[in-house]
């Protein structure tokens, strides 16, 4: 447990908690307490077998806790505790169901999100991202998301999603009537946005590892972001960007792994024909 706390998932659970233990303070304990203990818990619960069979041995569901935390601390606080549970517990079964070779496709919290909005009818008031306190605390905010993002090497993704996230806004604001998106730009939607990238546009196994390719996933997400709020206004606009990020990420995963696979092919089949030339043909 100890080495484990020292990963980038347990530096981020701890992260997370401390934030979820700050914003009990401005949205109250008792209000989001179920929904916090209510996701992690049953997460955790469901996750841990299907790894004990996967692996043949017992293990921390870490990514279960991170995404009951995620999810909880998305949602509306006042949403009943077995509504929370059943976000979290499909987030964590999304991850078995959508997988490439390497990964999951989606972010389990983001695909749970937006697929219980519908079942549902869920508020969504990303509360975990201290909206409700001092301005003071958007530095906390700030601080441990810029940490993590730092540790995970995801800050060209960060970067490019808030500078086009942002541009896209400016630039309607500057082109229409302005007060159709000041909203973005105050508690709690900016905490949101701020949440939302450094916290889930920063997950490792649905982000690309590289600086180019994370520049155009952050992209991505911010113009499907800014076309949803545009053009449908959901709730969920933040959360749609990220899923089709996503796919374009696994796709992008998907022909990196032909293109080697088809690389080696022409060596093997030397090989097994004891051809002493190069596959490379020099």
């Amino acid at each position: 447990m100890k080495r484990f706390f020292r990963t980038p998932k347990g530096l981020l659970i701890i992260l997370l908690t401390v934030l979820v233990v700050l914003a009990a303070f401005g949205g109250g304990v008792t209000i989001v307490a179920p929904g916090v203990f209510s996701a992690s818990i049953v997460a955790m619960l469901l996750d841990a077998p299907i790894l004990r069979w996967r692996d043949g041995t017992w293990s921390f569901p870490g990514g279960a806790l991170l995404t009951g935390l995620l999810v909880a601390m998305v949602l509306s606080p006042h949403e009943p505790w077995y509504v929370v549970a059943i976000t979290a517990a499909v987030g964590v079964a999304s991850k078995y169901v959508f997988r490439t070779r390497s990964a999951n496709v989606f972010n389990p919290a983001a695909l749970a999100l937006v697929a219980t909005f519908y079942v549902f009818d869920t508020g969504q008031s990303w509360w975990g991202a201290l909206p409700e306190l001092p301005l003071l605390a958007l530095t906390v905010l700030f601080a441990t998301g810029l940490y993590i993002t730092q540790r995970v090497n995801k800050m060209p993704a960060v970067l490019a999603f808030l500078g086009v996230y942002y541009a896209l806004f400016t630039i309607t604001a500057f082109g229409s009537d302005p007060s159709t998106v000041a909203e973005l730009y105050r508690a709690p939607d900016l905490h949101a946005a701020l949440f939302f990238a450094f916290f889930m546009v920063t997950d490792p196994p649905t982000s690309p590892p590289k600086a180019r390719d994370q520049v155009v996933f952050g992209v991505i997400t911010a113009i499907v972001s800014y076309a949803v709020f545009e053009l449908v206004g959901a709730a969920y606009f933040l959360l749609a960007g990220l899923l089709v990020a996503n796919v374009w990420e696994a796709w992008r995963r998907k022909r990196v792994h032909a293109k080697k696979s088809s690389s080696l092919r022409p060596s093997v089949e030397g090989k097994l024909a004891g051809d002493p030339t190069p596959a490379t043909g020099c």
